[in-house]
């Protein structure tokens, strides 16, 4: 197949490219900077989101579209860099769509990118894909808009995927920063150690998306998450363990709130997320015990 990846640089697309290469599929990377990067015989850079690319001009006839494009969620949630992190996704989500209206062959299946942050937080619930209620905070608004702009291609009569991601675990993203306390000696949980935590390897985040790209039965969100979530005194632990340190301090919220602001609902609140529609369809993950997800990405 050809398929079109955006965000194909990045941590997770790169994976992706990966699996897909290694399937015998033709990879075409959307990429702000085509001029730094080199083809090879199943990858291809195409230029895109600057003024004077024209990337439906160097695409040939696309089987699949996979959006994988956004600034990332780290770093001090000014008003600004909501700005950024809401208009990112909603910029390359709306430009695919409009690239997949004009293409005279439609793609099969169009995979967006997404979050379980759509579900919002809490410590007691569970979420599955037939969770249909939507958090009312700040990831939870950004997660809606961008699946309803992924969702406007559905009446071209393309598939479409809602790639709700959980934390992914590699040697990039968020794990290298919270194991950092551990290396130094000062690990321990966050807060009241009861907020979850649904976590994927990266193999299997990529893994998943390729999976849903192949299997037309999958169709709508989908959780890319492994099928044992954690709350954070738990993860902490096992990390711990992995890394060979010690596990006995405790990050108050109030320093972590004052530290990280409003994007410490990311580490001081979570959701527990099963992927339901992963098992059913018959997935199998590489990587479901935490610690051997940990061991393999450290």
């Amino acid at each position: 197949m050809n398929i079109v990846i955006s965000g194909g640089t990045g941590f997770v697309g790169k994976q992706l490219a990966e699996n897909l290469i290694e399937k015998g599929h033709h990879v075409y990377i959307l990429t702000r900077s085509p001029e730094q990067k080199l083809d090879t015989k199943q990858v291809t850079y195409v230029g895109w989101l600057k003024k004077g690319f024209d990337p439906l001009s160097q695409l040939p006839e696309i089987d699949a579209v996979v959006n994988l494009a956004g600034t990332s969620l780290f770093g001090k949630w000014t008003k600004e860099k909501k700005a950024q992190i809401r208009s990112s996704r909603l910029e390359a989500t709306e430009t695919l769509v409009d690239m997949i209206e004009k293409m005279p062959k439609k793609p099969k299946v169009f995979v967006s990118g997404s979050a379980v942050g759509y579900y919002g937080t809490s410590e007691q619930d569970a979420f599955t894909e037939d969770t249909t209620k939507r958090g009312q905070d700040f990831l939870a608004d950004v997660t809606y808009d961008w699946e309803e702009a992924a969702m406007q291609a559905k009446g071209l009569g393309v598939r479409i995927v809602l790639a709700r991601f959980g934390i992914v675990l590699g040697d990039k993203g968020a794990l290298p920063l919270m194991q950092l306390p551990f290396r130094y000696f000062a690990g321990g949980k966050i807060g009241s150690g009861e907020q979850w935590l649904s976590w994927i390897h990266v193999r299997d985040a990529a893994g998943l998306i390729a999976y849903a790209i192949e299997n037309e039965s999958i169709e709508g969100p989908l959780n890319v998450t492994a099928p044992s979530p954690r709350r954070n005194k738990d993860f902490s632990k096992t990390l711990a363990l992995t890394l060979h340190r010690p596990y006995w301090t405790t990050a108050p919220a109030s320093i972590v709130e004052k530290a990280l602001g409003e994007m410490s609902i990311l580490v001081l609140e979570g959701q527990c997320v099963y992927p339901k529609k992963a098992i059913d369809n018959g997935y199998h993950f590489r990587f479901s015990s935490l610690s051997e997800a940990l061991e393999q990405a450290l």
